[in-house]
């Protein structure tokens, strides 16, 4: 898996993923225009970018790409990717870890509601992306969650705004070949914060699954949610694109906004990839990892 989200300034957002989450930099370049325009956003290509890695070496990536950040933008607050949420060792150490860092915390570690296997903690970058730093106490009877092996590991749900939850999951089980699994039903405190909802406004989130693995959460927005807002020609701000690796590229049936291709770097590694909009507007890359 492959997270990317854009921010406004790379060095900055490097202090803060490489010197204070303790990540590895991969690589530190400038973004291609094949890149670019397999994510429909032309105007991008030449600017920084960074691909990172975390310490345990999984096969997981988070690559920052520096963009303008557009007036008024706020995390939690429009469809498409909502949210990355990264496995941690523990959450409660990270407020005193991060101070005077340029994360934002908006969620405090604490146990959730109805979902007493994790801690979760909520921040957000200086691009307004949101990542959530989950610690893992245990499995659910349908869940097999990854625990972390170092400080901050990797990626293992990506969080998707959704304003017709229903359409949304099956866009992904159908499409993807991917499982529907748990409906929690919350008082889901970010939403809650971001568009000013009481503490106790629930909000209903379904998981979608590799077997018993957790890929992606599909939170029900509420109404006040609007379009992320996309300036021509860039990247969604914030969370920007997801990137999963699939069996078999060429059994999916939905059209790439631009052809096929293998790529040599990470996150790609020598193999072939496309990116798709997804139901909401989301960019969602895929790797092939067979070939």
């Amino acid at each position: 898996m492959c997270v990317t989200a854009t921010v406004p300034n790379l060095a900055l957002a490097l202090e803060d993923y490489c010197g204070r989450l303790g990540l590895k930099l991969v690589s530190e370049n400038f973004v291609s225009q094949a890149d670019a325009a397999s994510w429909r956003a032309d105007k991008v290509a030449g600017h920084k970018q960074a691909v990172l890695q975390h310490q345990s070496g999984a096969p997981s990536f988070i690559r920052l790409v520096e963009q303008p950040l557009p007036a008024g933008f706020r995390a939690t607050s429009s469809y498409g990717w909502a949210a990355f949420e990264l496995s941690v060792e523990d959450a409660f150490s990270w407020p005193d870890r991060l101070k005077g860092s340029g994360f934002n915390i908006v969620g405090p570690p604490r146990h959730i509601t109805g979902l007493d296997h994790l801690i979760a903690m909520q921040m957000v970058g200086n691009g307004q992306e949101m990542v959530y730093l989950n610690e893992v106490r245990d499995d659910t009877p349908t869940t097999d969650l990854p625990r972390a092996k170092c400080p901050v590991d990797a990626a293992f749900i990506c969080i998707l705004a959704a304003h017709d939850r229903t359409a949304a999951l099956r866009w992904y089980c159908d499409n993807l070949g991917l499982d529907e699994n748990e409906t929690h039903t919350i008082p889901y405190s970010s939403i809650n914060r971001a568009f000013g909802l009481s503490d106790d406004h629930m909000t209903s989130l379904t998981m979608v699954h590799n077997k018993r693995m957790p890929i992606i959460e599909i939170d029900g927005y509420p109404g006040q949610t609007i379009k992320r807002p996309v300036e021509v020609g860039h990247l969604p701000p914030g969370n920007a694109i997801v990137t999963l690796g699939v069996a078999d590229l060429d059994q999916i049936t939905l059209a790439p906004l631009t052809p096929v291709r293998r790529v040599a770097a990470a996150p790609y590694l020598g193999r072939r990839t496309a990116t798709y909009l997804g139901n909401e507007g989301e960019l969602l890359e895929l790797i092939d990892l067979v070939t």
